[in-house]
């Protein structure tokens, strides 16, 4: 019995946990993680699972190991419905500043408003003001960072840091040969139309 209730109050606590995370987003995000979710939920069972996870990368020329999918899917603590998915991308925005705060920080370094600040500049203050990093750390940090002649370009850095790379090659997932990138199934988008169509009625 006693069983019972605790699995009702850890349900309960989850729900209100998850459901705090539209209050994280405006309208307009909301809407378009929604758009983000039916494009990736291939089967249109409302929910994301790993042959959705295989079929959108695929269409995106990319040629994922089953480990990595597993490793994506087991990101999220249930079965990743939009509730879900909205929370783990919460999650993941949440954790840091602003990006005009970041940015800002750098810029106390950069003298000449450049928008860059010496490697070794950046690395000594990083090493020997408040907490003070080792060098692994900061080693950590440069590792694939903007830095160009000796200059770390911090406007990237913070763009990127907020809102992902550009690059989308980069991801360390092989890509398909050329020639073998299959589209995204034209059922799949008639079928969102018709979803569409029938939540605005």
């Amino acid at each position: 019995m006693s069983s019972l209730k605790a699995k009702k109050k850890q349900r309960n606590r989850t729900q209100r946990y998850t459901s705090n995370v539209f209050a994280m987003f405006t309208q307009a995000q909301i809407q378009e993680f929604k758009e983000a979710f039916n494009m990736i939920d291939q089967n249109r069972d409302g929910y994301v699972d790993k042959d959705d996870l295989l079929d959108i990368m695929t269409s995106l020329g990319k040629n994922p190991s089953d480990q990595y999918l597993d490793k994506m899917i087991n990101e999220a603590p249930g079965p990743i419905n939009f509730t879900m998915f909205l929370t783990l991308f919460g999650e993941k925005l949440n954790g840091t500043d602003p990006e005009e705060v970041i940015r800002n920080a750098f810029a106390c370094f950069d003298k000449n408003n450049t928008g860059y600040v010496g490697e070794e500049l950046l690395r000594e203050c990083l090493m020997t003001m408040g907490d003070r990093w080792s060098d692994e750390m900061v080693d950590e940090l440069f590792h694939g960072a903007p830095i160009h002649e000796g200059l770390f370009d911090y406007v990237d850095f913070t763009r990127t840091l907020k809102h992902g790379a550009r690059d989308k090659d980069d991801d360390g997932v092989p890509s398909l040969p050329p020639g073998t990138v299959p589209t995204l199934k034209p059922e799949a988008e008639t079928a969102a139309d018709t979803t569409e169509a029938a939540t605005t009625e």
